[in-house]
């Protein structure tokens, strides 16, 4: 089995690779920045918005596993959304058709739900609010017409929580240098629900669904991803302490209070654009908010993760202190319009 991937050389896209290779599973890994460590990988510099070296590239491969996205919270226009992850979404299919390929699995995101109160299950009616949960919902909708469009299809579309370990530096990552660092002060009680996945869980759990699925499966499934049980950002901060062989401090900030504190962080923010470590979206966020998605569908399939949460965030806090903490992160943000040549 031939397996192409986009965005096969990112966070999830790598362990991808990885997981792959030890099952004897040839990659192709269609993406923008080339591989940072392991360079005997079949590997296309190429984007999803440049439908002619899409096509070529894709040829020889009998499955395609798309997870190339713009995704950042900053730094992103509305339209370069569009045109990666709706546009690019319709060029993957395109390219699909064209090499004769009827299998695609499609990782897309639990933001399709919105701000909705749980228990968000698969049941929940989309509603995204962010230009990122907006354009992962209109590529499930291609998905779907694709899958309708042709009998010989088969789609699995996951719609992960936040994924996070080893190796990546988004939220996860930004706690553990706050805490580390000293700069961390807990903000109110922290009993909010945070839904998590832990990397090696979800993409074991991804192969076993699609590559080893049974023959009854249906054509199109579309399941959400979390990791139970969940934990409130308490228990993840106190993971986080305990991985740095430190104990959490008694003091905390009243939430009331902690929100006037960062008014000038959001005048600042408001400004210039600019992407602060501190602003009252991301203290209600980590502090508040409760982010909490139900994943019984996928579970029931596949057995239970092998990973706790806790251990998986003890062994991304390792990983920080052996490694981490020096890396510098590559910009993985798509450019604004395609600059790839098309030849192959």
């Amino acid at each position: 089995m031939r397996i192409f991937v986009t965005g096969g050389t990112g966070f999830v896209g790598s362990r991808f690779q990885q997981s792959l290779t030890a099952r004897r599973i040839e990659t192709v890994i269609y993406d923008l920045l080339a591989p940072r460590s392991d360079r005997s990988v079949e590997y296309i510099r190429g984007d999803v918005r440049d439908q002619k070296k899409l096509t070529a590239a894709m040829s020889g491969c009998d499955a395609v596993l798309h997870l190339a996205a713009a995704h950042h919270d900053f730094g992103i226009a509305t339209q370069t959304f569009h045109d990666v992850n709706v546009q690019g979404m319709h060029n993957v299919c395109a390219a699909m058709q064209a090499n004769g390929i009827n299998d695609l699995c499609f990782y897309s995101t639990v933001a399709v739900y919105g701000d909705q109160p749980a228990p968000i299950d698969e049941a929940t009616t989309p509603a995204p609010i962010s230009d990122y949960g907006k354009t992962k919902w209109a590529a499930e909708l291609v998905c779907q017409k694709w899958v309708a469009d042709n009998l010989k299809a088969h789609c699995l579309v996951i719609r992960p929580t936040v994924i996070f370990g080893p190796q990546h530096f988004a939220n996860m990552y930004a706690l553990i240098r706050q805490i580390d660092r000293r700069r961390f002060v807990r903000v109110g009680n922290m009993q909010n629900i945070k839904s998590l996945a832990y990397i090696d869980n979800i993409v074991n759990t991804t192969i076993e669904l699609w590559i080893d699925r049974p023959a009854n499966t249906p054509r199109y499934q579309c399941l959400n991803y979390v990791d139970k049980p969940d934990l409130t950002s308490r228990q993840i901060m106190d993971a986080v302490y305990q991985g740095l062989g430190r104990k959490p401090g008694v003091l905390f900030v009243p939430y009331s209070l902690a929100r006037l504190l960062v008014v000038p962080f959001d005048i600042v923010i408001g400004l210039t654009g600019k992407n602060l470590p501190i602003s009252s979206a991301r203290i209600k966020k980590l502090t508040v908010a409760h982010t909490q998605y139900e994943a019984d569908k996928i579970h029931k399939l596949v057995d239970s993760p092998q990973v706790p949460l806790a251990k998986g965030i003890e062994n991304m806090v390792q990983w920080y202190l052996s490694e981490g903490k020096q890396a510098v992160p590559l910009n993985r943000r798509p450019p604004a319009n395609c600059q790839i040549s098309s030849a192959v």
